[in-house]
């Protein structure tokens, strides 16, 4: 495994990172700490959770998943970068108080992320969407009250524009403080807006790129031959896939004469991108995660990412913003 540094910050990840929003349903506690177990024994150092995963069971049970196999022992914690997210409504009565990045919530989610993952300090919080109603100086400063306390060594973001990176790095600046050092977005080769503003704003702030959901949902795992299983069968699932036929077939014949599974190929193309630190996996199963595995060492060829360019164009012609749309 290699290890790159999370944007501006001095500290080293993994170039996979394991995600765990599966962790409590579908997979059970004790199949997600096999999992962990494999992961850490792989190399990856870098687990990304949220304090609402497990909603399906209760907010917060995939947190208290990761704590109780950080209990464990051994070098669990001290090998393992944790990241979790700050954001989602914490209360099923819809407390207006119990969601966003308030002060207040910011105050009282930090302390319940650490007693579920029984952990004395959390190494990246991320704010998991942008706070439209939330000043961005109420957000910092409760994020610096937290890093002068030794509870939080590293922020980041998850789900913001451009616009939101330059506003918050600008704004940090301006307090003496670090910042952002990493942004969490939806990025794939079925899936390149992020390429027109978000990843040079990122770049130029020296903001470390994490991607979420690197096959889309599965469509870039070789989904042409695996359609009739598991969520792959669904309704949804099969509108993508006749959407996007002649780009999975063309896809998926290229990846055969690799001959490297689409999946693999797919997280070595992000892997390959600038300013990207890791694309987040999120095995249900430790064969899947296994599956995963081999892409953190796969350099594809310029030929070969040239052809899946032609297969999966950006919609900005390459181009990056303002250049993409004026001259």
């Amino acid at each position: 495994m290699q290890y790159v540094k999370l944007g501006k910050a001095g500290m080293q990840v993994s170039k996979l990172c394991l995600g765990t929003m599966n962790f409590g349903k579908p997979t059970e506690e004790k199949d997600a700490h096999v999992i962990m177990d494999k992961a850490l024994e792989a190399g990856i150092n870098f687990f990304d959770t949220a304090n609402g995963y497990g909603f399906e069971i209760y907010p917060g049970r995939t947190e208290e998943i990761i704590g109780n196999w950080f209990a464990l022992g051994g070098v669990r914690r001290e090998r393992v970068i944790i990241a979790t997210k700050v954001f989602c409504p914490m209360d099923k009565n819809w407390n207006p108080n119990k969601s966003g990045l308030s002060a207040r919530h910011i105050r009282e989610q930090i302390e319940a992320s650490l007693r579920r993952l029984k952990v004395d300090y959390i190494d990246l919080y991320q704010m998991h969407h942008i706070s439209r109603g939330t000043p961005v100086d109420e957000v910092l400063q409760s994020f610096e009250t937290l890093v002068r306390q030794g509870k939080v060594l590293y922020i980041g973001s998850s789900n913001f524009a451009g616009w939101h990176v330059t506003q918050y790095a600008e704004q940090a600046a301006k307090r003496n403080f670090v910042g952002l050092v990493s942004e969490q977005c939806h990025y794939n080769l079925a899936q390149r807006s992020v390429e027109a503003e978000l990843l040079p704003a990122c770049r130029h702030y020296n903001v470390g790129v994490i991607c979420w959901s690197p096959l889309e949902g599965g469509l870039l795992g070789g989904v042409l031959k695996k359609q009739s299983e598991g969520r792959r069968a669904k309704d949804w699932m099969q509108k993508q896939i006749e959407a996007n036929r002649p780009k999975l077939e063309a896809y998926e014949k290229l990846c055969a004469e690799l001959g490297t599974e689409p999946g693999t190929v797919a997280l070595a193309w992000l892997l390959a991108r600038p300013g990207v630190v890791a694309p987040i996996i999120g095995p249900r199963t430790a064969a899947q995660l296994e599956a995963a595995l081999p892409a953190a060492e796969l350099k594809l060829s310029d030929e070969t990412l040239k052809k899946l360019d032609e297969i999966w164009p950006s919609p900005w012609g390459g181009k990056e913003g303002p250049e993409a749309w004026a001259w």
